[in-house]
């Protein structure tokens, strides 16, 4: 299972393909008539040309597509869990026979390198084995402390589970939630990312083919208002969210008007702590990687660089020469790191939060503007001299830049990583097991690295504090997050 924690490299380079038959497809001959205001467009970042575009569902069609998981749940509720986790190890068989294709499609809507795009897919084939071995024992009737065995909790689904879900990791977001919310019997409405619908539809067509039955997993594609529909309609039992903190309020807000739990993983600025006694090798290499996997575009990304003082010169200098030695371009290429940004309007963004920063008095090292060209691209940045007043101290920058924040010590270092409206994941890294845990123990983080650049695995769980959201994906927690906890107690004296 190491695997899981790591990017899985394949040489071989690929050629895009056309973009396949998928359910609300419209291709070139209609392109007068659509929009973003009518279909969910699918661009590719890299040359800014269109991949699919989808025609946003009717009212009917979303009405048709939660009956259906109505349906499926009511039938199939009282599955036996080992049935389900036998579907799993068929799923994981399903996305390995078209890893290829669902690899291309992700480069193609969103610019992932091709390589990490496969690793995803591989990644997520690992996800339904474990959990078709792991899950159903979290599942089982739970003891209490109730004399003579009398009473216990069992763990109930509740119902479809709407999932409005982005495009960062457009498999593995979806999957590292469906898989373990549905081995506990409920169903997976899927609402996704406009611009990543093509992943969407090849993840509809896997469960198919490992013979999940109509309703299980459900793909929608709707406007905004659609979303608030399918939040307030009751054939939705509960609601997920991966997104920024602006969606998690909307989200959040409406569910709980609606009386449905909901789990809310939103954005990250998670600190990365170098203390003057660690490796720095070690540090460096895991800072690149945390930093600028997926182009920088990730929740959990080691966005704030926070460096003891008395290595602070060293680690840059090492940091700076690892980050000039990434490669960056043509997204199809197994060479490429670093591909485009996944949409223009994001790439502008980041560019302003870039030279706000400059202009409050950040050092830039590396970097700091848009690649020239059609390309969505932007050119690997560090930022030395930031302090906790600059804008990429405060804010989320989701793309490639490095911000680098000299602490004077180990307690500057812990004011410094918890002064932060997120609290996702940090990472520390120190040859002192003892004084490692004694920073991790101050930390408000939902999850905490001792050593190492921080992952999303199976194996544990996930999720923030603060804005970061709250709820937990993956372990057992991911099992039963949309469970009912159902106490049974039998003849209580």
């Amino acid at each position: 299972m190491n695997v899981l924690l790591n990017i899985i490299q394949f040489p071989e380079k690929i050629q895009p393909r056309t973009l396949g038959t998928f359910p609300n497809v419209a291709q070139d001959g209609a392109m007068n008539a659509i929009s973003h205001q009518t279909h969910a467009l699918s661009i590719n970042p890299a040359n800014g040309q269109t991949v699919g575009s989808y025609p946003y569902e009717s009212a009917a069609q979303l009405d048709a597509a939660l009956t259906r998981a109505s349906t499926a749940f009511a039938n199939g509720r009282n599955t036996p869990v080992a049935q389900r986790a036998q579907l799993l190890l068929a799923l994981a068989g399903a996305l390995r026979e078209q890893a290829e294709q669902m690899a291309q499609m992700i480069t193609l809507e969103m610019g992932k390198p091709i390589a990490q795009a496969r690793g995803e897919i591989e990644k997520c084939a690992l996800l339904a084995e474990w959990y078709a071995a792991h899950g159903p024992a979290m599942l089982a009737p739970e003891p209490t402390l109730v004399d003579n065995g009398s009473a216990r909790i069992e763990y109930r689904p509740l119902g479809p589970i709407l999932a409005v879900m982005p495009w960062n990791f457009p498999v593995w977001q979806v999957l590292r939630g469906a898989v373990p919310t549905m081995l506990s019997g409920n169903t997976y409405v899927l609402k996704h990312a406009p611009n990543v619908m093509g992943s969407a539809y090849l993840m509809k067509q896997a469960f198919h083919k490992a013979g999940f039955a109509e309703g299980l997993f459900e793909v929608i594609n709707v406007t905004p208002d659609g979303v608030s529909k399918a939040i307030a309609d009751p054939r939705i039992a509960a609601v997920t969210l991966t997104g920024s903190v602006r969606a998690g309020i909307a989200i959040g807000s409406q569910a709980g008007a609606a009386l449905k739990k909901c789990v809310l993983e939103l954005g990250g600025s998670d600190p990365f702590i170098v203390l003057d006694d660690a490796d720095l090798d070690a540090a460096v290499q895991a800072a690149v990687i945390g930093r600028f996997q997926n182009s920088g575009q990730v929740c959990a990304a080691a966005k704030r660089l926070i460096i003891e003082q008395g290595v602070v010169e060293a680690f840059t200098a090492k940091f700076l020469e690892a980050s000039r030695q990434l490669v960056m371009g043509d997204p199809t290429s197994s060479d490429t790191y670093i591909g485009p940004m996944a949409r223009f309007d994001l790439r502008d963004e980041l560019h302003g939060q870039v030279q706000a920063t400059l202009e409050e008095g950040a050092t830039l090292l590396l970097g700091g503007h848009p690649v020239e060209g059609t390309g969505n691209y932007y050119a690997p940045t560090v930022l030395a001299n930031v302090t906790d007043q600059m804008t990429s101290f405060k804010q989320e920058l989701f793309g490639p830049v490095a911000s680098i924040i000299t602490a004077r010590d180990a307690d500057h270092a812990v004011a410094l990583a918890n002064d932060s409206e997120f609290g996702l994941t940090a990472s520390i890294f120190s040859r002192d097991p003892a004084k490692a845990q004694k920073i991790a123990n101050q930390l408000e983080t939902g999850g905490i690295f001792i050593n190492a650049y921080s992952v999303s695995d199976p194996r544990v769980a996930f999720g923030g504090v603060k804005k970061s959201g709250f709820g937990r994906e993956l372990s057992h927690f991911g099992v039963r997050e949309f469970c009912n906890a159902q106490t049974v107690w039998v003849d209580r004296r």
